[in-house]
């Protein structure tokens, strides 16, 4: 039976960290790994892209394939659902609008997303709480031209963010966190405005548009744990 490309990540993985193919090393070429491994060369094809993908291997078209020097894990984020977050912790979930509007997305918002003119939008405020306790403040622009089901979604019985993620496809975005005031999200996590809160900015972007722009202030004391 013909090995699986599975199989043949696996193995080359090994032989990376096992140093059968050390760093800088020129690894053996699709034809002669498809011969080993006793399948097509497009299944060595995808065991190695996945490799190099997550950073063990550099490929370069007529100069083959060689280890990197200093392999490094790429990570990935996936956009997490804020349920998920608070229902791990044993907690119950719930969710409340603050406010829901169609307006002209505000510049700041156009400038991150790369948008021009007015774009048609809406913008919603929510509250995600956990155990009836405030858990944070989410304040997001949607572009409905990316999504323009949105406008209509049953926002009352799920959340803008498990909405989107169910019903908008994500090609790419970026994350920035920082520790800022609470600002105007103060009074929704019973906080004060200058009690330095945890802040997630997101960006995301779909195959052909830009979807959405969200701010999250973490209610004081929120943890934050990430996988590598």
């Amino acid at each position: 039976m013909a090995t699986g490309w599975q199989e043949i990540h696996d193995e080359a993985l090994r032989r990376i960290q096992s140093r059968d193919w050390p760093p800088g090393a020129l690894i053996p070429n699709e034809a002669a790994l498809a011969r080993e491994f006793g399948c097509a060369r497009a299944t060595v094809n995808r065991a190695l892209q996945g490799l190099a993908k997550a950073g063990w291997l550099e490929r370069r078209r007529r100069a083959g394939t060689r280890v990197t020097l200093s392999p490094q894990r790429r990570g990935q984020l996936a956009i997490p659902l804020i349920r998920h977050e608070i229902e791990s912790k044993g907690q119950i979930f719930s969710h409340a609008i603050i406010t829901r509007q169609t307006a002209e997305m505000p510049s700041p918002q156009r400038a991150a997303l790369g948008l021009q003119g007015a774009p048609y939008a809406q913008h919603v405020q929510t509250l995600y709480l956990a155990d009836a306790r405030p858990f944070a403040f989410e304040d997001r622009w949607v572009n409905l031209a990316a999504a323009p089901d949105f406008a209509t979604a049953p926002l009352d019985r799920i959340s803008p963010n498990e909405w989107l993620v169910q019903n908008a496809p994500f090609a790419h975005g970026t994350l920035d966190y920082s520790a800022a005031p609470a600002n105007t999200a103060g009074p929704h996590l019973n906080c004060q405005p200058d009690t330095p809160l945890m802040i997630l900015e997101r960006r995301t972007f779909g195959p052909d548009a830009p979807v959405t722009h969200v701010r999250l202030s973490y209610a004081p004391n929120f943890h934050l744990h990430l996988k590598i």
